[in-house]
């Protein structure tokens, strides 16, 4: 599998995210959703500003939102016994700052919910949505199993109870 993980964001003054741990959860997710090891994924972090122009540029709304997903290849994920098709999954960016913000408000740390987030785009890349209640129930049931299933494999506790929706910050915050 080919995940690329880039940090463009000037998330607390330079510190940054643990794209290390972003790739380990992205090859985990996608290995759980059974997606072909030939697949290819990129994450990518940015700032309240770059997420505010691709908010506008592509959904039409204003303010930075907390992630997005771009598709490629349309991939599901593979069935019981074999792998979707290889292909390129596509693109999720994330804003840090945003997922900082959220995470304050559910009460979690920022890394779990960057991780929350990540698993979230990469579920939108496969297909999944949350725009009917049984949609949103199967989306966040999976997406709270898979970091969960993560951080119990790395050790770390944690309990990222999903944000409500993708919320927007007003442009200039």
């Amino acid at each position: 599998m080919s995940i690329e993980v880039v940090d463009e964001s000037s998330f607390a003054a330079g510190r940054g995210v643990d794209t290390v741990e972003v790739s380990h959860l992205a090859r985990y997710v996608l290995e759980e959703m059974r997606v072909h090891p030939l697949a290819e994924l990129s994450v990518l972090m940015v700032d309240v500003e770059a997420m505010s122009r691709l908010h506008v540029q592509w959904m039409d709304e204003e303010g930075a939102t907390d992630v997005m997903s771009f598709p490629m290849d349309q991939l599901r994920p593979g069935r019981e016994g074999g792998t979707s098709e290889p292909g390129l999954l596509g693109d999720v960016v994330v804003c840090p700052e945003v997922a900082a913000s959220q995470a304050r408000a559910s009460g979690h740390a920022t890394a779990d919910e960057v991780l929350l987030l990540v698993t979230h785009g990469i579920l939108h890349l496969l297909g999944y949505d949350h725009a009917e209640p049984d949609e949103e129930r199967e989306m966040f049931t999976l997406q709270r199993r898979l970091v969960l299933g993560f951080l119990a494999r790395i050790g770390r506790p944690g309990d990222p109870t999903p944000t409500v929706g993708h919320r927007a910050l007003p442009s200039g915050d």
